[in-house]
């Protein structure tokens, strides 16, 4: 195929391999209790995550052959449909609450969260249309504020911070590379400060949340519960952990750790050394997908292709930091390797969509 072409191909599609078959693995060791206990006679969260990965993979092989995302009239209609989705979620009786947000659609069976199509749809359009931008002219424009603004405020009200944080910070990468004076930054800077103390004030469980990260032991079986329960996970488990399977916070003590926390449950069962090799793979995935960008024939490409790697990153990042205590808790998955149908198809999604725009 003539798409894997290049180290940085192979590079790219092997690492995300591996993520995705290691995410199954640790989703049966992390899951598979917590399953039987909750959900008795259903199928175990370990062959629903190998039907996604099937998915998965179907939706990443059509992706690459889709020629119409490279057109902007694609994505500004995907666009537009993202912030109907994110319309049609905040609707009672549409919207589906999970742990306080909501954030999910139910379809049938399927469950779909329009804020992950979201985050593509923005990156890839705001591409387009920064790429416009003539040499010599200032870059800065209202338009730019205005199309992040509507799904950032959209996404708030289900609420879904951690979305939002990896979506804004990989939009202002985007305004950087595409010239964005950096003076402009210590406005951004001061007007997100003065967001997130409204956000605070407006919901105290925020506060909460802080609180916790500060010292989660002052309330550990309350708003510092996770944060506890990850640390207990971690700390014994040394450089090379108990066992793969001999996890002991999964046994209904860490919430779901099927899911946010899965990164805990493999320190605990692997250790460092198993943490380790799991950021390497992300580390050279997400290398791979620079040197795609690089590569790219046109400034669209470029771009589009340097916000989905950050996306990327910075969710890798957001949830391996909230796992090891470095962040206050927010509900971010794992690219690749926490449960859930539609994490695992967005991020071959995305994966496909830089397939495509390298050509």
């Amino acid at each position: 195929m003539a798409l894997l072409r290049g180290k940085e191909s192979y590079l790219l599609l092997v690492t995300t391999l591996m993520l995705s078959i290691i995410g199954i693995i640790f989703v049966y060791s992390a899951g598979t209790y917590w399953s039987a206990v909750h959900y008795s006679g259903k199928m175990p969260f370990y062959m629903k995550q190998s039907l996604y990965f099937a998915v998965a993979i179907v939706v990443f092989l059509i992706t690459i052959r889709l020629n119409i995302l490279k057109e902007q009239s694609f994505w500004k209609m995907a666009y537009i449909f993202s912030l109907i989705l994110l319309v049609l979620v905040l609707i009672p009786g549409i919207g589906l609450v999970r742990n306080g947000s909501q954030s999910w659609i139910g379809v049938g069976p399927l469950t779909i969260q329009p804020a992950e199509l979201t985050k593509i749809t923005v990156i890839v359009y705001m591409s387009h249309i920064l790429a416009q931008h003539k040499t010599g002219t200032s870059i800065i424009n209202w338009r730019h504020g205005f199309i992040l603004l509507l799904p950032v405020v959209l996404i708030m009200l289900q609420p879904d911070f951690g979305s939002v944080f990896i979506l804004v910070v990989s939009v202002f990468l985007l305004f950087f590379v595409a010239g964005y004076p950096l003076k402009l930054y210590a406005i951004f800077m001061v007007a997100g400060i003065a967001g997130l103390v409204g956000l605070i004030v407006t919901a105290p469980y925020r506060l909460k949340r802080i609180q916790a990260f500060i010292d989660p032991w002052v309330d550990p079986l309350g708003s510092g519960f996770q944060a506890v329960q990850s640390l207990m996970a971690i700390g014994p488990a040394g450089i090379f952990g108990h066992g793969f399977g001999q996890s002991r916070q999964k046994f209904l003590y860490l919430p779901e750790p099927q899911n946010d926390f899965i990164y805990a449950i493999i320190l605990e069962e692997v250790g460092l050394f198993g943490g380790l090799v799991i950021l390497a793979l992300f580390v050279l995935a997400i290398y791979a997908g620079y040197k795609f960008a690089v590569r790219a024939k046109t400034r669209t490409s470029y771009y589009a292709i340097i916000g989905l790697v950050t996306m990327l990153a910075v969710q890798a990042f957001l949830n391996i930091a909230v796992v090891i205590g470095l962040v206050p808790v927010t509900g971010v998955t794992l690219p690749f390797i926490s449960y859930g149908g539609t994490s695992l198809v967005t991020m071959w999604l995305i994966i496909g969509i830089i397939y495509q725009l390298a050509k």
